[in-house]
């Protein structure tokens, strides 16, 4: 009977490195969206203050219609930039929490296999059907969890499939202004 509290102890600390873990890839990634959102608002003010002395400075209508058009391609490609970067960030931190929960996932099926099996060692003669329910049900979760994971990366394929093909044609109009 002593080995259970210590088992309970050891799940209450594997629960507690885990909310770390999770915890500490939140946070990188909301620092590297920060640090993003920061260098493009930067960014953003420079080439606006540029723009507005440009436009200031513009002698008549058609030097002023060739600053805004001028100014209107980069814009572009800056926001082409800014969709690749945060979709690129959000790609990396979905494939880190992936990461986790499969790692986790791994070692959760591994206790409760082990549960099962002490339970299986200690159950009653007769209990041979609830047994066999248990061990179903568990496969069934495991089951279950195999199909999200795959549909998970199924979604991921073509979100990223979606972003290429809407990069590659706002570049492909670029192109096409004068």
């Amino acid at each position: 009977m002593s080995a259970f509290p210590e088992k309970f102890a050891n799940a209450n600390k594997a629960a507690v490195e885990a909310a770390l873990g999770y915890s500490t890839i939140v946070l990188d990634s909301a620092e590297k969206l920060l640090d993003l959102n920061m260098k493009v608002a930067r960014s953003l003010l420079a080439d606006n203050a540029k723009t507005a002395r440009a436009l200031v400075e513009a002698k008549d209508a058609q030097e002023f219609a060739a600053l805004q058009q001028s100014v209107a391609q980069p814009a572009i490609e800056k926001a082409v930039a800014y969709s690749r970067a945060l979709y690129e960030l959000s790609a990396e931190t979905q494939a880190e929490m992936q990461k986790f929960v499969e790692t986790h996932m791994a070692e959760a099926k591994k206790s409760a296999s082990d549960v099962m099996e002490n339970l299986v060692k200690s159950a009653p003669i007769g209990s041979e059907a609830v047994q066999a329910a248990v061990k179903s049900a568990m496969a069934a979760a495991n089951n279950a969890y195999e199909n999200i994971t795959k549909a998970a990366k199924q979604v991921a394929d073509i979100t990223e499939a979606g972003v290429a093909s809407a990069a590659a044609h706002v570049t492909s109009t670029k192109k096409k202004l004068p």
